[in-house]
């Protein structure tokens, strides 16, 4: 019997940066390695240097994340900002992918992710890249008197020369948001971050300096990176159904975004993991440096605030979750 040929090896890359981003780097990568001890690939923490686009220093300020994110395996990989920087620090995703090795595979994660199983289980096809469909409808917000989502969504394409018709969910209602390729950016991959960066960045600074006079009246800040995101992968013949659902953002990967909002609304799995990860004193030592994941992981305000909600009767909307975290001094950030 024939052996099963072995997935090509990719590699993880994530943004680390003084303040907040340092300590949820530094969990990311305890629970990246906790799930893949033997992980053939390379963990890449992207670190932004210095330069006139910060007024203060944007590099991992503590040296006890440093020294953790290496003993955990991690390598710290510089990258300069030539077109975004603290104006936009959502631009470091797009700047960073030109620091990683070319022509490696590659899965970008935002750093406010928990891994929870092997990542070399998930059926990725680098060649058809995909990205995070755990979104809500957050942009464009169609005015009264304006164009719709067909006609801004389509200036976008006609803009870059891609076939917008091809993009669509007809399986949605005209004018939904859900028909139209939409992601968040907390994940995304592709065969080459040289490739995917250099077109990332053409399109989010075209958008943000030659907008369409469709979208004109739009907010771009903080979606930037969403709105030129769904362009890319479609460009590179990527979309929704890429990859198989379930995987990331699921069994694999949870994309807690904040953790008052872990401990509210996760699986009882997340929060184990969570908390087993952070458990061992070198780790633990961290992340007691960052106050409000002293606070909501080894203080017990997490499982205070979990106690607040009935995981099978979770409010709709996600800021009737937030305002109940905030009226018990639970929003820890």
């Amino acid at each position: 019997m024939a052996k099963k040929a072995k997935a090509r090896p990719f590699n993880v890359m994530i943004v680390g940066q003084n303040g907040r981003l340092q300590y949820e780097a530094a969990l990311f990568a305890a629970s990246f390695r906790a799930a893949n001890p033997d992980f053939p690939g390379r963990l890449f923490v992207c670190e932004p240097q210095p330069n006139g686009r910060w007024s203060k220093d944007p590099r991992m300020g503590d040296p006890g994340v440093r020294a953790l994110l290496d003993d955990l395996g991690a390598e710290i990989l510089p990258f300069e900002n030539n077109y975004f920087g603290e104006y936009y620090p959502y631009g470091n995703k797009i700047e960073a992918l030109a620091a990683l090795p070319k022509g490696e595979p590659f899965v970008f994660f935002d750093t406010d992710t928990l891994v929870l199983d092997d990542l070399t289980k998930v059926p990725f096809d680098f060649t058809k890249p995909s990205a995070s469909l755990r979104v809500d409808g957050t942009w464009p917000k169609p005015e009264l008197y304006g164009p719709g989502y067909t006609g801004m969504w389509k200036s976008l394409y006609d803009l870059f020369g891609l076939d917008f018709e091809s993009s669509l969910d007809t399986s949605q209602p005209d004018e939904y948001w859900r028909r139209y390729l939409y992601f968040n950016a907390g994940f995304f991959y592709f065969t080459c971050p040289h490739e995917f960066g250099a077109r990332f960045t053409e399109y989010a600074v075209t958008i943000r300096d030659n907008a369409p006079e469709e979208i004109v009246c739009q907010v771009l800040d903080p979606w930037l990176d969403q709105v030129a995101l769904p362009l890319v992968i479609h460009s590179f013949g990527g979309g929704r159904d890429a990859l198989e659902p379930g995987w990331l953002d699921g069994k694999t990967t949870c994309h807690y975004r904040v953790l008052p909002l872990l401990y509210a609304r996760e699986d009882q799995r997340v929060v184990d993991t969570l908390e087993e990860v952070a458990a061992p004193n070198k780790i633990k030592k961290v992340l007691k440096n960052y106050e409000p994941m002293k606070r909501m992981i080894f203080q017990a305000k997490g499982q205070k605030a979990r106690a607040l909600f009935d995981r099978a009767d979770l409010p709709r909307r996600e800021q009737a979750i937030r305002n109940t975290l905030k009226r018990n001094n639970l929003w820890l950030r």
